[in-house]
């Protein structure tokens, strides 16, 4: 028999609507049942692609007796946490203080009204490393919460009043250019020279740190002359970002068959990934290999681009529009069963010639480099044509097979930074299908992601629009709004943008504590108001939330934006100076803030090959956050500052670029060439 969870849309929760566990789903219903019956929660936290979700269902969810002992003495709530990112976030901040490390499935005990007392991750059913078994975990818990209810309640107002702590300290004003410095220099300090990434296994992508060796290439202080890095540390550091983005895309951590990057890998050398994609990284992926091809050019930067996006469009988009959360790393009760290969199953499709060839070019043995199957690792490191036709048969022979699940809900904040990655790479690149596959995927959010009152909502599923965005969605949707006027799409989306910023802050900065929260101020249905992930697998919140506040501004000329976005940045002052590597997001705006943000003013008619081929021209010098306006002579569109307009215009009947920093502007240039030495 189904439980609660088979009326839910979320593809997570549904997956466990057979247990035999009386699942709720996160909502009022269980937190009442909780008090009424004076139980504890235990709520279970996972996404649709992890593991080691599907592990811990399998093992204890499914059990009988497990379920029974849950069901026994426990208001048991399943959340997906990808839906509900500001209850995941209340209780992997809980989580992280009570044991210092966190990870998926997180399993947290909650007193009724939902303030945390205990939590985990992953048991096991029976007691293995060190860890306690589940059933175990259940016992122990149910008896202190009746029998040591005193200690209980104090373990969680404890925890809620460390959870409520604002960031402490003094800042002593080092320049933020300074600290972009510095935070390149840590993040390769800690560089795999012989692999690309940071650190040993397991190996992420980490966009974030991959933006910070791209920032400071390009941003030095005009109030420190220190702050530049060095050439040769420059050089470096670009080198090593070349290096990241090619084994990244030769190896395991990219499907070679399908396009698109896969979560991470569990080796040092990118070569054995966890198989799940998620769109989060795709989005931003393609933002970083097009702004290095920007700096570097080259075929090998391009190509995982386009076919990246061709995975998009192919098996990630909706009929709405929207881009799908992610597929699943599991197919045939088995992880990474779609993606691997034998000699034969490839020989079987190619033939024994260039089946051989192809296996001694993809690594593929009969041994294998994954339990006893190959994962393809394009060992030739030729041109992307070599075995093109090979890959596109094989690509097709591996259609037949039992296909990983996709979970096809579409989020604000993941489709807006698909939208700025692909919006990005049409724009350096002059890919104007790129750029069109951007505003299919804004126009969906636009149209079906917001409500009749104007507000925004974080999820599309099932042809229904539910569960109002936070911080991440809107910060990102900014971002996105504004590199798709950027790239040429229309002002309309700088006219969104501005109100997308006013909504951030009304709605989720406190002025009280200067600083932006996960949540909005007008919901108190948790029993603490979390602040955004820390930079991750996704950008901060706050930091990106900064971001657009200052770009928005540097356009609009509005106050209010940049008086707001530098409330944040005194906010973090101090924790910024003393780990500037662990703030990328915040750092990068700390510095756009400190140094301003300029903007491209483009004189001429939409239509016109001269004002067009200037525009493009200052979409590929200028940093992917500064802005470009191509506006007609004499116009003023709405949202734009006034004075960044004065006195611009035509130069002898000629379309001309003026360079400007705040109201203060270049002398105008009519040639796209000239536009370098204004720079």
């Amino acid at each position: 028999m189904a439980n609660r969870l088979a009326g839910e849309s979320s593809a997570y929760l549904r997956q466990h609507m057979h247990n035999p566990v009386d699942w709720h789903p996160w909502g009022e219903e269980a937190l009442a049942r909780a008090r009424a019956e004076r139980r504890p929660l235990l709520v279970s936290i996972g996404y649709s692609a992890c593991h080691w979700c599907h592990v811990m269902e399998r093992e204890s969810f499914e059990d009988e007796q497990t379920a029974a002992l849950m069901n026994a003495h426990f208001v048991c709530i399943k959340v997906d946490r990808e839906e509900r990112p500001d209850v995941d976030r209340l209780y992997m901040d809980a989580l992280l203080r009570l044991q210092g490390h966190g990870g998926w499935p997180l399993t947290a005990f909650c007193r009724p009204d939902g303030s945390p007392f205990h939590a985990g991750t992953y048991y096991p059913p029976e007691p293995r490393h060190g860890l306690p078994s589940f059933r175990q975990v259940l016992e122990a818990v149910q008896r202190a919460f009746h029998e040591q209810r005193e200690r209980v309640d104090q373990t969680a107002q404890q925890l809620l009043r460390v959870l409520a702590e604002r960031p402490r300290g003094a800042a002593t004003g080092t320049p933020a250019s300074e600290l972009l410095v510095s935070a390149a220099r840590a993040l390769m300090q800690g560089a795999d020279r012989a692999h690309g990434g940071f650190g040993a296994a397991p190996k992420f992508p980490t966009p974030t740190q991959l933006e910070v060796l791209l920032a400071v290439q390009e941003i030095a202080s005009p109030v420190a002359t220190a702050a530049r890095l060095p050439e040769a540390e420059a050089q470096d550091a670009l080198n090593h970002l070349l290096l990241t983005c090619q084994e990244m895309s030769r190896r395991g951590c990219y499907d070679q068959l399908g396009g698109g990057f896969h979560r991470y890998c569990v080796d040092a050398h990118w070569g054995v990934p966890h198989f799940e994609k998620m769109l989060y990284d795709q989005g931003q992926l393609l933002r970083i290999y097009a702004e290095l091809w920007r700096r570097r050019g080259g075929d090998e930067l391009l190509w995982p681009v386009r076919e990246t996006a061709a995975w998009l469009q192919r098996e990630m988009c909706g009929a709405e529009g929207g881009l799908y959360a992610s597929q699943d790393a599991d197919s045939e009760g088995e992880e990474g069963r779609f993606y691997v290969w034998t000699p034969a199953e490839v020989q079987a499709v190619l033939g024994e010639p260039r089946g051989n060839a192809f296996c001694s070019a993809y690594a593929v043995t009969h041994g294998g480099n994954f339990e006893g199957r190959s994962v393809l690792w394009d060992l030739a490191r030729g041109p992307r044509a070599n075995f093109a036709t090979e890959r596109a048969e094989l690509f097709a022979a591996r259609a037949q097979r039992i296909a990983p699940d996709t979970d096809t809900k579409c989020l604000l904040g993941w489709n807006a930074l698909a939208v700025s990655g692909l919006a990005h790479a049409g724009s350096v690149t002059g890919d104007g299908e790129l750029l069109h596959f951007a505003v299919r995927v804004a126009n969906f959010a636009r149209e079906r992601l917001r409500g009749e009152n104007g507000r925004w909502f974080r999820v599309f599923a099932e042809g229904r629009a539910k569960v109002p965005a936070f911080l991440d969605d809107l910060a990102a949707w900014l971002a996105a709004c504004l590199d798709l006027q950027r790239a040429g799409a229309g002002l309309h989306w700088l006219a969104l943008a501005l109100e997308v910023a006013g909504e951030i802050r009304q709605r989720f900065f406190d002025s009280a504590e200067g600083d932006f929260f996960l949540t909005a101020g007008d919901d108190d249905t948790l029993p603490h108001r979390p602040r955004g992930e820390p930079d991750g697998a996704t950008p901060d919140a706050g930091g990106l939330a900064v971001l657009g506040l200052l770009r928005a501004a540097a356009i609009s000329g509005r106050a209010e934006l940049r008086s707001t976005a530098g409330q944040v940045l005194a906010t973090h002052a101090a924790a910024l100076q003393r780990a500037p590597s662990a703030f990328a997001t915040l750092l990068r705006a700390a510095v756009w803030a400190e140094r301003g943000l300029a903007t491209a003013v483009i004189v001429g008619a939409e239509d016109d090959a001269q004002a067009q081929a200037l525009a493009t021209s200052a979409r590929q010098l200028l940093a992917p956050e500064e802005a470009v306006l191509q506006v007609p002579p004499g116009a003023q569109p709405a949202g734009v500052d006034a004075e960044l307009l004065a006195g611009r215009a035509l130069q002898n009947g000629r379309p001309a670029a003026y360079l400007c920093r705040g109201a203060t502007c270049s002398a105008p240039v009519t040639h796209p060439d000239e536009l370098g030495a204004l720079l």
